[in-house]
């Protein structure tokens, strides 16, 4: 059960030192219960005391981590069932599905597509993570030939799929620095399995016939030590399927009931033959709680939708998302370019940007860091003012830039013309339209 920060403080060292980023234990401690902070940033904590917040505080659904370095996904630790309550934590991960029975061509399509279907949106490149290879053929060459491929082809996440244990060895000699997931651990093979998933520091998913069955394997295995879990409910029917996520996940939140605390996997390729009813089942289980949603195949206009419904609801709405402060070079300026402001709130600097680029007027944009507001929210809050913009104005460069030293800010910024004018001695300030669809009819009429 999760911990107060009052109970956390009551267990450190009290020593107010500083070394872990606030000033007091009791700040550390609230940072601690709001899983602002790791345990590892004091320094001064016993070894008991650790083994014991450790235990108390990890996430009712355990974190799991599938594949390494740039291109590892992790999935799993959550703390609420809804998104209102504070936020969803790690979103889920969508792999495409290819067997060591299909054309080669086949294969090669699908593959093609993981690579090519990505798209950039508010700063963020979206894509599906994983790649689940699965053993049709019960050949093990066969299959460790195809996990060759898929490694070579694509830089993912990889699920080997098989019941057999010699074919799950075989495409982990092919591809285990990846760390990638091992499917299944079932009631026949959970003790070999394991024991391949706990050599090899793998994560392994479980696949029983029912919840029952699951409870009785995920005991098991993190009884022989692998704590790496991922859950296949078995369930084959959207709604079978629905009411067993629904259930993992609150016995995991509400009954603290740790052998069905793992995040999921669910396979809407294997509930219809309809690619269009499958990207319906799976935008169900992005909300309802897949950890890993496997496709039969990738299709960009099934595929977008999804990533996008991925991006609202995993997105913490206690955190804007926001651009890097700095000077935006748009359709390659010169010194005689105008140059525009505006906050770093992602869609503000989407949108200004692409209307600049719109015009074909080249320009340079200057982005302000305002804790990711919008302009207005920014000026009411009193970030995006005369006194806040000049001093970043005079440190951004954009003086040693341009000629003119015209700035244009944005309409609805308009009050703070008169200020800017008297802190950026030199400048004249210019107030442009209050909708960012305007801009491109402002540019066309610029002169320097």
């Amino acid at each position: 059960m999760a911990l107060t920060g009052i109970q956390i403080f009551k267990l450190l060292p009290k020593t107010n030192c500083g070394e872990c980023g606030v000033p007091t234990c009791l700040a550390f401690a609230m940072n601690l219960a709001a899983g602002k902070a790791e345990l590892a940033a004091c320094p001064h904590v016993s070894d008991e005391t650790k083994a014991q917040l450790q235990e108390a505080s990890a996430p009712p659904i355990r974190p799991v981590t599938i594949a390494t370095a740039d291109k590892a996904l992790k999935i799993g630790g959550e703390t609420v069932m809804f998104r209102h309550e504070k936020r969803f934590e790690n979103p889920p991960g969508f792999a495409v599905l290819v067997s060591d029975t299909m054309a080669e061509a086949e294969v090669s399509g699908r593959l093609d597509r993981f690579n090519q279907l990505q798209y950039e949106r508010v700063g963020l490149t979206l894509r599906p993570e994983l790649v689940a290879v699965k053993s049709e053929s019960g050949d093990a060459g066969k299959f460790q030939a195809l996990v060759d491929k898929v490694k070579l082809s694509a830089k993912c996440g990889i699920i080997l799929m098989s019941t057999n244990p010699d074919i799950l060895s075989a495409g982990l000699k092919a591809c285990g620095e990846r760390k990638p997931l091992l499917y299944a651990a079932t009631k026949d093979n959970v003790d070999a399995v394991g024991s391949l998933a706990k050599g090899n520091a793998c994560p392994v998913a479980v696949k029983g016939a029912n919840l029952d069955e699951v409870v009785a394997l995920t005991t098991k295995l993190t009884g022989a030590g692998v704590n790496d879990i991922v859950i296949d409910s078995g369930a084959r029917t959207l709604r079978r399927a629905y009411e067993d996520h629904v259930w993992i996940r609150s016995a995991a939140l509400n009954k603290k009931f740790r052998p069905l605390g793992f995040p999921t996997i669910v396979f809407p390729c294997e509930m219809t033959k309809d690619p269009m009813k499958e990207g319906v089942i799976a935008s169900i289980f992005v909300a309802k709680y897949g950890g890993i949603i496997v496709l039969s195949d990738l299709r960009g206009e099934s595929l977008f939708p999804l990533l996008v419904e991925r991006l609202n609801i995993y997105t913490d709405p206690q955190r804007p998302l926001a651009t890097t402060q700095g000077i935006y070079d748009i359709g390659g300026p010169d010194e005689n370019s105008p140059v525009l402001i505006t906050t770093n709130f992602s869609l503000t600097y989407f949108l200004v940007s692409g209307y600049i680029e719109t015009s074909k007027v080249p320009a340079r944009l200057l982005v302000m860091n305002t804790d990711g507001l919008s302009v207005m929210t920014a000026w009411a809050a009193g970030k995006f003012v005369a006194d806040a913009i000049a001093p970043f104005v005079k440190k951004s460069g954009i003086a040693d830039k341009v000629k003119h030293h015209k700035l244009i800010i944005p309409g609805h910024a308009a009050a703070e013309s008169g200020g800017l004018e008297e802190e950026l001695s030199g400048w004249e300030i210019l107030v442009g339209p209050r909708e960012g669809a305007h801009i491109p009819a402002y540019l066309k009429a610029w002169k320097p």
